[in-house]
């Protein structure tokens, strides 16, 4: 599964659990860690528990390895590490907190999700 397809296949497990804004930045030009890190929020600890939960099943269903989650146990903050892609699933005030779009520099590397919507 290609970068493309993989990130598809996160926003779709991301919408199925009714994540809130999803932003997917390309930040191959920024770190060799990963391709892209896709940003949402979950409205409580048991809301990101199973959103990132929805995004490892998803990812296993397809037989995309899963490297590593780390934040299960607090739940404010979960990262899903699916190599090319990295998922941080967050409380609003942790997003808020740490700021990770600006972080990253959104405005430019900024993917356009419209076509999965």
């Amino acid at each position: 599964m290609n970068t493309t397809e993989l990130t598809q296949l996160i926003i779709d497990a991301l919408d199925e659990l009714k994540a809130l804004d999803i932003k997917a930045l390309d930040v191959r030009n920024l770190t060799s860690v990963t391709d892209v890190m896709i940003v949402c929020s979950g409205t409580s600890n048991r809301h990101v528990k199973s959103i990132a939960g929805n995004v490892i099943k998803h990812a296993k269903e397809n037989k995309c390895k899963v490297l590593g989650s780390e934040g299960e146990k607090e739940s404010e903050w979960i990262l899903v590490d699916l190599g090319d892609v990295v998922v941080h699933v967050m409380l609003p005030k942790s997003r808020e907190f740490y700021n990770l779009e600006t972080l990253w520099d959104n405005t430019e590397n900024e993917i356009n999700l419209a076509a999965s919507e």
